[in-house]
């Protein structure tokens, strides 16, 4: 087997050690389920707890307000039809026959964006989408000049997962709070979770998502944090677990994982950026100046997640690219790995006002934890000899 050069991590990230250790101790000793009553059962939920406990911590939240998902589209779905439920069960919109409004950022994940377009399909809800601006940055006027009594959520993510782009979330959330009395403000924290601190980037906001394997933990674990403010209906309905906002037997091992990916980033996260930026901008800078008419989508000096490198290259379509690259062992991607479609135009690319022709040729590298000098060298061997070729070729 060659050489992989792994450069998606914004797809999933390779599972921390220590992570994997954790794990380990959890199934090494007797688990029972953590609703028992025996000695494995009360472990599990010790165990449980001690993760929610974490988790919290590092999010600024209360213990309480952490409910643990399969990951971060179930989260992004409870956020959505469990506050508009909640909403319409309980006096809102529904009830005395006026709309409820949705308004959401042009940019959004697919979790967010399907919940919000099936919610309008099943309830009483007008999605609205918020534009951006060249580089993906919502827009705060249009924004202050959507909300209004009717609005009953905001969703706006704190990072982007195709350009990396951080959003104004403080800023969002203040609009919100002068403009509209009711709403809430969920936001999609999964790519800005290795590298932001999620208790000031996230603060105020009423509904953040995590997924546990975008920041070195395991696959199938996620987190909803929900605010003091949301009434939430649940959608899995059960055992009452999870204070009965989501039924089902928790995964005490992915919990601990998740916990443990997140305390391992925090405490390595100064100089993480450091280096992880350091790596992109000798990727960017080796890659703009070895291919002809590559551009790189977002400026430099707007703000974006520190392993985020997007680029448009003309005269190549990404998913030729992409297969070449991944035959000579160098992984990245062309946008959203949840995008239904490979060859699909992003809906990212689409709002930010990128040409076709452009558009057709983007490439998203993401590195992360585990990335090393090695990789960066290399990929700047491959990658523009890859797209000589293709252009060749065409």
């Amino acid at each position: 087997m060659g050489v992989t050069t792994y450069l998606d991590h914004a797809a999933t990230t390779p599972l921390r050690p220590e992570v994997a250790q954790a794990m380990a101790e959890v199934h090494g000793g007797p688990l029972g389920n953590p609703t028992g009553s025996h000695r494995p059962a009360q472990r599990a939920k010790r165990l449980l707890e001690e993760a929610r406990d974490e988790v919290a911590d590092l999010m600024g939240r209360a213990p309480g307000e952490i409910v643990f998902t399969s990951g971060g589209t179930e989260s992004a779905n409870l956020a959505v039809f469990g506050t508009l439920h909640g909403e319409w069960g309980a006096g809102g919109g529904g009830d005395r026959g006026v709309r409820m409004t949705v308004l959401r950022s042009a940019v959004e994940h697919p979790a967010v964006l399907e919940s919000c377009r099936a919610a309008g399909e099943r309830l009483p809800v007008d999605v609205v989408a918020l534009g951006v601006d060249a580089a993906g940055v919502v827009d705060l006027p249009a924004l202050a000049e959507s909300v209004d009594e009717r609005t009953r959520l905001v969703a706006v993510m704190l990072a982007n997962n195709e350009t990396g782009v951080v959003q104004p979330l403080a800023a969002v959330i203040d609009t919100v709070r002068d403009c509209g009395e009711r709403a809430l403000v969920l936001t999609d924290a999964v790519q800005a979770a290795p590298f932001m601190d999620l208790a000031r980037a996230t603060m105020g906001a009423d509904l953040v998502a995590l997924s546990a394997h975008k920041v070195g933990g395991p696959v199938g674990v996620g987190v909803l944090a929900i605010g003091p403010r949301v009434d939430l209906v649940p959608h899995h309905y059960g055992g009452g677990q999870e204070r009965d906002r989501r039924s089902g037997t928790q995964d005490v091992a992915g919990a601990v994982g998740l916990a443990t990916a997140m305390r391992v980033a925090a405490a390595g996260r100064a100089s993480s950026v450091e280096v992880i930026t350091r790596r992109r901008d000798r990727l960017a800078d080796g890659l703009l100046s070895a291919i002809d008419g590559a551009i790189r989508t977002v400026a430099p000096e707007i703000a974006t997640l520190p392993g985020h490198l997007h680029l448009c290259l003309a005269g190549v379509e990404r998913e030729e690219l992409l297969v070449a690259l991944g035959d000579q062992g160098v992984c990245a991607s062309g946008g959203s790995s949840c995008a239904s479609g490979a060859l699909q135009a992003s809906h990212v690319l689409a709002a930010m006002g990128v040409p076709d022709d452009l558009a057709r040729g983007a490439i998203r590298f993401t590195l992360g934890h585990g990335t090393t000098d090695a990789d960066v060298e290399r990929a700047l061997d491959v990658v523009p000899a890859v797209v000589a070729s293709l252009r060749r070729r065409a």
